[in-house]
């Protein structure tokens, strides 16, 4: 699902793998000439190698890469996953002879990580007029918040955008996956009405007329606001800081760092957002890593404690359902003693346990959650769902009587961690329809799979 690209005349004029020079806390590691023979958009793949590098150990967490252009200051790159391949948008670049300059820098850096050995850089500038060049045009600048790289915490790992028709033209949505969120809701609520333990945020919208013009921005601040954007930018690309430590944005903030991760297209018609996750599977393995490495994680961790068991002994499910003034919650059975099925409920915690998506709330009525089973290993016998009328909000009156109702469509797929943190094949999978009485007994889903 990547943009549509096409390498246009380019001339690549790179430096030996070996440091180049040092300067100011900063140590070249490559060097990439670039000709373009028109004004583009560019991307820059960076493919690094960082065997020290450990996002899970304190001391080892990574190195950080400063990326420049033509001699000023593009971004910072974290190579959070240590060794990897690295998508990074570079702007607007005009046509001519430019030149990328990747360095280490020591001081943003864990000592612990050792060298980065190699840097190979290969560009793309975007095709002229494609919907790959737009979504790069506007795509943010991301400022990391004043505390990620000293503590190496809810970096921005992937940024994707959905594209949908207005009366007007069209928009571009833009979001981000976190590596984790330091605040709001806390790992066992998350792991059970979201089924991970990144955060993922909207974070930029804007829509565009017929004519490419832009007719509205907005931005996701503090308490999940959307106020329109006016603030500053760098030719069409806005300007974002992370200000809270549940990764809301603002048009100012402390820090002067920022990353660019290339926006990737995805379509979330018939999934949940974490479907993005799965596309990229390193970031269930970055996530599991934060959460041990901060205590997170504790053994026979309870509901409410703000801790959860492992990552590895979840086991995660997707589902879509249509949903009206309704909370849902599911349960996996796996076989216990006597041979009798035990059942374990993802709403063990208080109410606001339950799931609650809404296509009536512009949501797709796809959702993602996951329990820890006392047997992680044990094969899964069946799934049941249950609904209930969702919470009264605070000076609402009761839902009248037959409001809420919940109808389950499908079951994309159930999986377990792979012993290096990235998701196992789909264990069960199910579509239909499936009317949930809310309030009423568990309804068990006729689930087939391996």
């Amino acid at each position: 699902m990547a943009p549509v690209l096409a390498v246009l005349s380019a001339a690549f004029l790179a430096s030996p793998a070996a440091p180049s020079s040092r300067a100011g806390g900063l140590t070249v590691l490559r060097t990439v000439g670039v000709s373009l023979d028109r004004r583009a958009e560019v991307l820059a793949e960076v493919e690094a190698r960082c065997p020290r590098c450990d996002w899970g150990r304190t001391g080892r967490e990574a190195a950080a890469l400063r990326l420049s252009l033509d001699g000023r200051y593009s971004q910072h790159l974290v190579l959070a996953r240590g060794t990897g391949t690295y998508r990074v948008a570079l702007g607007s670049l005009d046509a001519g002879e430019h030149r990328l300059e990747v360095a280490l820098e020591a001081a943003l850096s864990c000592r612990g990580a050792g060298r980065v050995e190699a840097v190979d850089v290969r560009i793309e500038p975007a095709a002229a007029g494609s919907p790959g060049e737009e979504a790069l045009r506007h795509a943010p600048l991301l400022y990391l918040r004043a505390d990620t790289l000293p503590r190496f915490t809810d970096l921005p790992l992937v940024m994707w955008y959905e594209t949908d028709r207005t009366p007007r033209g069209h928009r571009l949505r833009y979001s981000v996956v976190f590596s984790n969120e330091d605040g709001g809701t806390p790992p066992d609520r998350l792991m059970a009405t979201w089924g991970r333990v990144t955060d993922i945020e909207y974070v930029y919208g804007v829509e565009l007329d017929g004519e490419g013009r832009v007719v509205h921005e907005e931005y996701q601040g503090q308490d999940h606001a959307l106020p329109a954007f006016a603030g500053r930018r760098e030719d069409a690309h806005p300007l974002l800081w992370v200000t809270t430590r549940n990764n809301m944005v603002g048009e100012s903030g402390e820090s002067t760092y920022r990353v660019a991760p290339a926006p990737l297209p995805f379509d979330l018609t018939r999934v949940s957002r974490e479907a993005v996750m799965d596309a990229h599977p390193w970031t269930y393995q970055v996530s599991a890593a934060e959460v041990r490495r901060e205590g997170r994680v504790q053994d026979g961790a309870r509901p409410g404690s703000k801790r959860i068991p492992d990552p590895g002994r979840f086991t995660y499910v997707e589902a879509c359902a249509d949903t009206t003034d309704a909370t849902l919650a599911f349960a996996v059975g796996v076989r216990g003693r006597g041979g009798r099925t035990e059942w374990t409920w993802s709403d063990a915690g208080p109410l606001e346990w339950r799931i609650y998506r809404s296509r009536d709330n512009g949501d797709n009525g796809c959702f993602r959650g996951a329990v820890a089973l006392p047997n992680p290993e044990a094969a899964i016998l069946g799934l049941r769902f249950r609904s209930f009328p969702r919470p009264v909000r605070k000076g609402e009156p009761p839902l009248p009587p037959g409001a809420a109702r919940a109808l389950l469509r499908s079951v994309n797929r159930v999986f377990r961690l792979r012993a290096d943190d990235t998701p196992g094949p789909s264990l069960l999978s199910w579509s239909g329809a499936l009317p949930m009485e809310p309030g009423g007994e568990p309804v068990e889903v006729p689930a087939q799979g391996p």
